[in-house]
C-alpha cells in the first residue's frame, strides 16, 4: 500500500512435537516508505523503502529463546512483495502461496533461516478473515489519522520443520496473522500496547490491544474481536475486557514486563490465566520490545478451557542498564 508509511506481515505461532516438545515462533516483516512519492531515479539502492524482519524461535523445553533481525532496501532482487500470486521476500525470509487459485489466500509456505536457526512451514487458514476495528478501520488515538487498516487470519493449521542447531524438529500446530498498513497510529498520550492473541481448545479465538497511556491507565479505544468456532465474530470494546497483571520480569537491559496475567471477558463468561512459556522471550533491537509464547488455562461458563497463543508488550523497555 504505497499511499501508507508502514505496514507490516505478522505471523506467531505456537507448534510441538508428537514426543510433545513444545516451540513458539515469531515471524515479521514490516515496510517502511521513505518519501511519500518515488523519486525518478532508476539506481539500484533509489529505492523508497526499507524493509525490516524480526525472527524468533521459543525452544520451551530447553529454555532457549533465540531473535534475529534483517534490514534490506526495497528492490527487485531480495526485499519485495507481488500480490498475484503472493510473495512476500526480504533476502530469504519469505511467504508465498502455495496453491493453483490465487484469486483466494488460503494455502501458503513461511520460511526463515538465520545462523543454526530454520523454520519451513506450510500454512492452511482454517477461518474467513477477520476485519479488525470498524470494517477493517482501526482507530488508535483520538488524533487525525492515528489509525490502521487491519485484518487478521485468526486460525491457521501449521506443520513442518524447525532446526536448532542442527537437530530438526517435525512440529504441527497453530498459527495467527496478523496484516496492518498505517501512517500514524499512536499520540504523544500513549505509552505503548499490550496484545493478546489466543487459540482456545473449544475453537475460540481471542485478539484484544490493550492500548496503554502515559498515565497508566487503559484508552477507551482499545479493542478485540471473539472469533467463533463457526468463524463468526464479536467485537470487543474496551469495557468488555478486564486485564489483570500478576507477575512481571526484569529485563537485564532496564524495564519491568507483566508477564503474566488474568484475562476476563464477563459478557462470554471468559475467566483465563494466562502465563508465559518462557519468562525471558524480550527482543533486544534498537527498538526492544516483549512478544513471546504463552499458555493458559480458565473457564468458559462453567466449562473448563485451555490454549496455547502470542503477547506483545511494547512501551516497558529502560534506556538504564541494569
Amino acid at each position: 500500500h504505497r499511499g501508507f508509511q508502514t505496514e507490516w506481515w505478522y505471523f506467531t505461532g505456537n507448534l510441538k512435537t508428537r514426543d510433545n516438545k513444545n516451540f513458539g515462533y515469531q515471524f515479521t516483516i514490516f515496510r517502511s516508505q521513505l518519501k511519500p512519492v518515488k523519486s525518478e531515479s532508476r539506481a539500484f539502492f533509489s529505492s523508497n523503502a526499507i524493509y525490516m524482519g524480526h525472527f524468533t524461535i521459543s525452544d520451551i523445553e530447553k529454555k532457549k529463546f533465540y531473535f534475529f533481525e534483517k534490514f534490506a532496501r526495497e528492490n527487485p532482487a531480495n526485499a519485495f512483495v507481488t500480490n498475484l500470486p503472493f510473495h512476500l521476500n526480504l533476502d530469504g525470509w519469505e511467504v508465498f502461496e502455495n496453491d493453483d487459485d490465487f484469486s483466494k489466500l488460503e494455502n501458503f509456505r513461511l520460511k526463515a533461516q538465520k545462523e543454526n536457526i530454520e523454520l519451513d512451514l506450510n500454512m492452511k487458514i482454517l477461518k474467513p478473515f477477520v476485519l479488525q476495528g470498524d470494517n477493517g478501520l482501526s482507530r488508535k488515538s483520538q488524533g487525525k489519522g492515528n489509525a490502521s487498516y487491519y485484518y487478521s487470519a485468526t486460525r491457521i493449521a501449521s506443520s513442518g520443520n524447525i532446526v536448532i542447531n542442527g537437530e530438526e524438529y517435525s512440529v504441527s500446530g497453530l498459527s495467527w496473522m496478523d496484516r496492518e498498513w498505517s501512517t500514524s497510529a499512536l499520540s504523544d498520550e500513549q505509552k505503548g500496547w499490550d496484545w493478546f492473541s489466543l487459540h482456545l481448545s473449544n475453537g475460540y479465538d481471542i485478539m484484544f490491544y490493550n492500548l496503554r497511556l502515559v498515565s497508566g491507565k487503559r484508552d477507551p479505544l482499545s479493542k478485540g474481536v471473539i472469533v467463533f468456532k463457526d468463524g463468526s465474530s464479536r467485537s470487543l470494546d474496551s469495557e468488555d475486557v478486564f486485564i489483570e497483571v500478576t507477575d512481571t520480569w526484569e529485563s537485564k537491559r532496564g524495564g519491568v514486563y507483566p508477564c503474566s496475567w488474568i484475562l476476563k471477558i464477563p459478557g462470554e463468561g471468559i475467566s483465563l490465566e494466562i502465563k508465559p512459556s518462557l519468562k525471558n522471550q524480550e527482543l533486544d533491537f534498537f527498538i526492544r520490545y516483549w512478544e513471546g509464547s504463552v499458555f493458559f488455562n480458565g473457564f468458559i461458563k462453567n466449562e473448563k478451557i485451555k490454549g496455547r497463543g502470542y503477547v506483545e508488550l511494547t512501551g516497558y523497555d529502560s534506556d538504564e542498564k541494569k
